[in-house]
């Protein structure tokens, strides 16, 4: 009895690591017969697993859904990544499972070996999250977001931009982003005919959903990258145009993820859109580049150039200009 439980539980961990398994597949793993493998399918089904069965030729077994959720079988890594999963969720960030994120981990926790407990346990008393909090998105509306995406539905939803106005939106949901403790979807907005990201944390959506819409092809290779993009640059304080003295792949490579926009000029020059919180933050970042360049506008950030101009030469121990 005991080598028949294992074998089960053998068996329910292969089923779960892929959609389709053959007999033939499953009796060379588990050392037994293929008749083995079905009286075995048949007790996970007494127990209420799901399993479907295809004959003939390119047949098999699928673990299917089913009306309940059965017990899960996690290795040690997956149990580790879900119950800190579970904890992280635990502390907010998705208004509405705080509550069922902790009942979770706690249930989970007293399942974990010893062993487990105290590698999550160091996971959490010994990393430190500085990020801050941000704002909360509530669970049925990141859900609904999502599922719009899924299902290519078009969604309805009152939007609350930055300086307070509101607007309704008619969009063509894309995806969700999880980014610096914050949601976004990233849509085509239908009226404006253009690709928009907006705060999901400021979306109130306007139900039903629909209808279905023929999915467009994103214009960017990279959706998290864009939406970086676009976070970094909205919260810019000063903005400044500059040309590079090199070709913007080679700006790419000496910075990747660069913010903002680079224009090619020709085959060894760019043109920079970016911008930072001060001119002399963003006159140190052009300076760490490597290459030359000409600032185009604005004036500030010519004279903070000219700045650390002046001061480098003088921790150098030259005169700079000025002794």
């Amino acid at each position: 009895m005991r080598d028949t439980a294992a074998r089960l539980l053998r068996l329910l961990s292969l089923l779960q690591t892929r959609p389709h398994w053959s007999g033939p597949e499953l009796a060379d793993r588990l050392g037994v017969t293929t008749r083995t493998v079905r009286a075995d399918v048949e007790r996970l089904r007494a127990l209420e697993y799901p399993v479907s069965a295809t004959p003939g030729v390119g047949g098999g077994y699928r673990l299917g859904v089913g009306a309940a959720l059965p017990p899960l079988l996690l290795d040690d890594e997956e149990a580790v990544a879900v119950a800190v999963g579970l904890r992280t969720a635990a502390g907010g960030g998705v208004t509405g499972i705080e509550e069922s994120a902790l009942r979770a981990f706690a249930k989970l926790e007293r399942l974990l070996p010893a062993r487990l407990r105290r590698r999550v346990n160091a996971i959490q008393s010994f990393t430190l999250d500085v990020g801050g909090s941000g704002p909360t998105v509530d669970a049925e509306v990141l859900a609904l977001l999502a599922g719009a995406c899924r299902d290519a539905e078009r969604l309805r939803f009152d939007y609350l931009d930055h300086g307070g106005g509101r607007s309704r939106r008619l969009v063509e949901p894309h995806r969700v982003v999880h980014l610096r403790r914050r949601w976004y979807l990233v849509a085509w907005d239908v009226d404006r005919a253009d690709w928009r990201t907006f705060r999901a944390d400021r979306v109130e959506p306007r139900p039903p959903t629909g209808p279905r819409f023929r999915p467009r092809r994103f214009p960017h290779p990279d959706v998290g990258a864009h939406v970086l993009r676009q976070v970094g640059t909205a919260l810019w304080r000063h903005r400044a145009r500059v040309r590079l003295d090199a070709s913007a792949d080679e700006i790419r490579r000496r910075w990747p993820g660069v913010p903002g926009g680079l224009t090619p000029v020709d085959e060894t020059s760019c043109l920079l859109d970016v911008g930072a919180d001060t001119f002399e933050m963003l006159a140190l970042h052009l300076g760490l580049l490597g290459v030359d360049f000409r600032v185009l506008d604005p004036p500030e950030l010519s004279e903070a150039v000219a700045a650390l101009g002046r001061r480098y030469p003088r921790a150098a121990g030259g005169d700079g200009g000025g002794g």
